[in-house]
């Protein structure tokens, strides 16, 4: 009672609660997050994909390719794990070219769909670049949280724009070359060289993704500093 008795001014004083900023990831985090989203919807439909058309043929590896997508976007469900974007395109992907190719009868049509989706993406990611949020943006959310504020920084509007770019290039320039092999090439060597360059110029791009986005991120603060002193 004698504190409440006392003048305003010689209260003791509440200590004002700091607003928590929003954690950022850190970039091993990040690049952890990466690594297994490839993983899944990129290396390991590849691996069995030219594993069973090696050992099998053609056609059991298109099929075990699409169960693989199916399966592991089934398990991720399951097991109340969020299904990463990427993996979902995959399986779209893998889908039509599946459908298609059935019904045609043709290994070609199988190998030509995803020419044809390179140069359609690729034709998108280059349109996208000049809108307000391009389609680097839409997915990078599966990697870093971005939000309304992050998307408005300058340096974070500029990067995202050049890794669209970047990565437009890059599917059109595999597509070029993708159908040049296609149609010069027999069906075992194609699908050996194109089991090369594919990976090649995806490690490429997502290197180059990964030190501008960090560099980037360095600059406005989104990583973590090791050296960070917590608050007593």
């Amino acid at each position: 009672m004698a504190l409440l008795e006392l003048p305003a001014s010689e209260q003791t004083p509440v200590p004002h609660l700091a607003q928590p900023h929003p954690a950022h990831p850190a970039l091993r985090a990040v690049l952890r997050r990466v690594g297994a989203s490839l993983l899944v919807a990129c290396v390991v439909p590849g691996v069995v994909f030219y594993t069973l058309f090696v050992t099998l043929g053609i056609w059991p590896a298109i099929v075990a390719a699409l169960l693989w997508s199916y399966g592991a976007i089934g398990f991720r469900a399951l097991t109340g794990r969020r299904t990463s974007g990427m993996l979902l395109l995959t399986a779209g992907v893998l889908t039509v070219r599946t459908v298609i190719a059935l019904s045609a009868q043709s290994t070609f049509i199988y190998f030509l769909q995803p020419v044809l989706t390179d140069l359609t993406i690729g034709l998108v990611f280059l349109l996208s670049a000049l809108t307000a949020r391009p389609l680097v943006a839409r997915m990078a959310g599966d990697f870093y949280p971005l939000t309304d504020e992050l998307h408005a920084r300058p340096r974070v509007r500029r990067l995202l724009r050049r890794l669209t770019v970047l990565w437009a290039i890059a599917l059109l320039g595999k597509a070029t070359v993708v159908f040049v092999l296609l149609e010069s090439q027999p069906l075992a060597t194609f699908v050996l060289a194109k089991a090369i360059l594919v990976p090649i110029t995806n490690a490429t791009c997502i290197g180059l993704t990964i030190l501008a986005a960090a560099a980037v991120a360095k600059r406005e603060g989104l990583l973590p500093s090791r050296t960070a002193i917590l608050p007593a």
